[in-house]
């Protein structure tokens, strides 16, 4: 057994679609935990999972509970999650400390590619992941997200980088630590609340059963690190780019004045922007993650074809 196995706790019908080879699709818990309040959490959480299971694959939500890494959790954890004011976002840096003092933990992007590998799964649907931050020449401030990428062997499924970031500085990150980033319908790397960006991708496909193919033959060659599919937002539910840039401008400098720091800054700029848009952004955050999930899951069912 590997020493990290006595700290898993795999619900049994992601055990047994694992065992089996059976596509599972890898869901984090921060977005629950500290994306948006009660009970609109938990709706969207099941949602999510049952969009998963309505494309054929098993959706496994993660989360740290009493000292174990939960991996698909049931709705009495689900709601633990959901309601509970002492959730720790947990990155890398915190998982051992949370296990180790059995306090409760919502795994953010990075969290969730470690314990996802952990339990062998491949494929792992979020809304947008982290990245290098504006004002980075200053603050220094780089999401622990793109060091996992370049190290982790995950599939992420996302909508790009947060529209709160330095783009491409992100992009730029990624490329040095090799990562692919592969557009999904799209030439051009989405920007999280937009559909498009000025950033033009290297490679895209416009099958799942090619980014599929991408996966195993990464998988066959022994690469290290995680691949990363950008899934832009659905065209109905795309906000204007010019309209939601001055509103993330606005959030940051408000930021900086009241001394936002750390893992602090994506919260709080999150919530001003769904106050100024009056609800829209958070309208649309559901609405791509819904897409993620749907296409994350076909994403993975392909691939456990390739298998047979």
């Amino acid at each position: 057994m590997k020493t990290y196995e006595q700290f898993l706790d795999i619900k049994s019908e992601v055990k047994e679609a694992l065992k089996n080879n059976l596509p599972v699709v890898a869901l984090e818990s921060t977005i629950i935990s500290h994306g948006m309040p009660y009970p609109d959490n938990v709706i969207m959480a099941k949602k999510v999972e049952q969009i998963i299971r309505d494309e054929g694959a098993i959706p496994a939500t993660i989360a740290i509970i009493g000292g174990k890494i939960k991996i698909g959790l049931t709705d009495e954890d689900l709601e633990t999650i959901a309601k509970s004011k002492n959730v720790v976002k947990v990155s890398r840096r915190d998982l051992a400390s949370v296990i180790a003092m059995k306090q409760l933990g919502a795994t953010t992007v990075a969290s969730t590619m470690i314990c996802a590998e952990m339990a062998n799964i491949k494929f792992f649907v979020t809304g947008g992941i982290g990245g290098v931050h504006r004002g980075y020449e200053t603050s220094l401030d780089v999401s622990a997200d793109l060091e996992e990428l370049a190290q982790t062997n995950v599939t992420v499924i996302c909508a790009g980088a947060k529209a709160i970031l330095d783009l491409p500085r992100t992009m730029e990150y990624l490329e040095t630590k090799g990562v692919s980033v592969v557009g999904y319908q799209t030439k051009v790397l989405p920007a999280f609340y937009t559909r498009t960006s000025d950033i033009k991708l290297r490679l895209y496909v416009d099958q799942v059963e090619d980014l599929a193919k991408i996966v195993y033959t990464k998988d066959q060659l022994n690469l290290k690190g995680g691949l990363l599919v950008a899934n832009p937002i659905p065209e109905a539910d795309s906000l204007d780019g010019d309209y939601m840039n001055a509103i993330i401008d606005r959030a940051i400098k408000q930021s900086v004045a009241d001394h936002i720091e750390g893992k602090d800054v994506t919260p709080y700029l999150l919530k001003k922007i769904v106050e100024e848009t009056k609800g829209k952004s958070l309208q649309a955050n559901l609405a791509l993650v819904y897409n993620n999930a749907k296409v994350g899951a076909k994403i993975a069912k392909a691939y456990t074809a390739l298998l047979k």
